[in-house]
């Protein structure tokens, strides 16, 4: 190649990169002015249909039940935003979990149990990148393959049964409180916080947008995106096996079948939040609302003794809102 096309490939990626850094800084400070108003008005409506919905302990109750979800779903939120998609979360969360309580019930530390379990996270996404990034397999199907394989083994390995947690200090993750915030809320706040600084001031979240909006563009520019998406890939699975650990420290077990189901939530509450099915646009910020929004609403619909079961439909139907809002959205 010479010189000259060399420089122009150069200047272009050069101005591919900046202008990814400028999106990347725009989304991060922008919310949906709806969100934050459907978000205030779930308030308002539920502090008026119940007198319990403004009382501390009914708000720390909120916040602790979006805690697992939540730390899940910032993982997920920079899969999305890069232009793919993980449905494994729930298996992997699943296989974390027992794998740390297996551990510890055989007498290992607590750190090296949780060091393998969030291990497992981190080889499911890799095998999850690579397939992806270099089989070229769609992430859907890959993903679901993952999941099938991993929720399998769980079964198989523990033939169905749960295991008991009795370890104090893994307990008190779920349980403790500092200042009477919960460990769980300080850990979600914390993964919000830290993710979002990384999205605005490194290369992994200019990155992640570029990738997204334009993939071929940015390996024009000299991006490999490839093993930039396997990284993408296991930030989600690392941060759903820290969702299994969470979970087991606030059940006291292990089950085969957790997290099932919790894609729905998590997608829900990241598209609610203005994050883009096609890539490329997406806030941690508008997830923090998609959450607060489907957290509200289900302690909201509990508190009014609505059956259980309908608070699938209002998830669903929410989802299928934001995903009709977000393809209008892209037309426009």
């Amino acid at each position: 190649m010479s010189s000259g096309s060399q420089g122009v490939k150069s200047n272009s990626g050069s101005k591919l990169i900046t202008s990814a850094k400028v999106r990347a800084f725009l989304m991060n400070d922008k919310v949906s002015v709806g969100l934050v108003v459907a978000v205030l008005g779930e308030i308002l409506f539920f502090s008026l249909m119940s007198p319990y919905f403004m009382t501390s302990t009914n708000l720390i109750n909120i916040t602790r039940a979006i805690a697992v979800v939540g730390v899940v779903a910032v993982g997920e939120t920079i899969v999305i935003i890069s232009g793919g998609f993980d449905l494994s979360i729930g298996a992997t969360m699943a296989a974390s979990g027992m794998t740390s309580v297996y551990l510890v019930n055989m007498g290992v530390p607590l750190w090296v149990a949780f060091i393998a379990a969030l291990s497992i996270g981190i080889v499911i996404g890799i095998i999850n990148g690579v397939v992806i990034s270099y089989a070229g397999i769609n992430p859907l199907i890959t993903t679901l393959a993952t999941l099938a394989i991993v929720r399998g083994l769980g079964y198989i390995i523990s033939k169905g049964q749960e295991l008991p947690m009795h370890n104090e200090s893994y307990l008190n993750i779920g349980a403790g409180k500092l200042f009477g915030v919960p460990y769980i809320v300080i850990i979600l706040i914390s993964m919000f916080l830290i993710f979002g600084f990384i999205m605005r001031n490194f290369r992994f979240g200019r990155y992640t947008y570029a990738i997204g909006s334009n993939a071929h563009a940015s390996k024009l520019a000299g991006i490999p995106v490839g093993r930039w998406r396997i990284l993408f890939y296991v930030t989600s699975s690392f941060l759903a096996a820290a969702g299994g650990i969470l979970v087991v420290s606030r059940v006291g077990t292990a089950q085969p079948s957790f997290g099932q189901g919790i894609e729905l939530l998590v997608i829900t509450a990241v598209i609610l939040g203005g994050t883009s099915l096609n890539g490329g646009k997406g806030t941690l910020l508008g997830t923090f609302f998609g959450l607060l929004l489907l957290g509200i609403l289900n302690n909201g619909l509990i508190l009014l003794s609505v059956p259980a079961y309908w608070q699938q439909v209002f998830q669903g139907t929410a989802l299928l809102i934001a995903v009709l809002y977000d393809q209008w959205r892209q037309r426009t």
